[in-house]
């Protein structure tokens, strides 16, 4: 099934010229980008989906450390992309115009990412999940809170370490207006803003927008 051009989301890195139709993504549309997009139009591994689909079924290319079975599955925000015969490692990450990249990473960060805590839950005999923005739930110890990162290990299939959202933490806006943007958070409002502080500029931007990192 295809998306038509126009249809897709501005954050991909596509041309807006040339074509009528755009491969449709199995799931988080907006949240991510399909790996036959990274693969053929920004690592320039192939030149059409054909291509992209031998070096699949030839299990060349891991995400999140596992081998990519399809290639209208979607790469989210800091998912983790592996070029197994190279042994090159690229993190998703966002340009300053909102539009998705690859980022070359050393091999163990490549085990790793951060996502974002969406919501938290009691469950039986007090143990908590978290909810994360990837779609990932983790029964976790870690002491986190709603808002807050946390840093996932792919090998242990547990959570590292928490990254709080409070003033003067890093963050990267990962959608509205201002998605793309790296700033620090100088001071959060009781109103779910908090004013970051962007290439010298202090901005108010919604706390959903926001993800904390290192």
């Amino acid at each position: 099934m295809h998306l038509k051009l126009q249809e897709a989301p501005k954050s991909w890195p596509i041309k807006r010229k040339g074509t009528t139709y755009v491969v449709k993504p199995k799931f988080n549309m907006s949240k991510g980008v399909p790996i036959l997009i990274l693969i053929r139009d920004v690592l320039k591994l192939a030149s059409n989906r054909k291509e992209v689909k031998r070096i699949i079924n030839e299990k060349k290319i891991l995400l999140n450390e596992k081998p990519v079975r399809d290639e209208k599955n979607s790469a989210l925000l800091f998912d983790t992309l592996t070029l197994v015969p190279a042994k090159k490692n690229y993190r998703v990450e966002l340009s300053e115009k909102g539009k998705f990249k690859l980022e070359e990473i050393k091999e163990t960060e490549a085990k790793e990412k951060f996502a974002k805590i969406i919501g938290k839950k009691i469950l039986k005999q007090k143990k908590i999940q978290l909810n994360l923005s990837d779609g990932r739930n983790f029964l976790s110890d870690v002491k986190c809170n709603t808002n807050d990162s946390v840093l996932i290990n792919f090998k242990t299939k547990k959570i590292e370490k928490c990254v709080p959202l409070k003033e003067k933490a890093k963050i990267v806006v990962f959608e509205g207006k201002h998605i793309g943007k790296k700033g620090v958070i100088s001071k959060i409002n009781e109103n779910k803003m908090a004013e970051v502080e962007v290439n010298g500029e202090k901005v108010n931007i919604l706390i959903k927008q926001l993800m904390a990192v290192e």
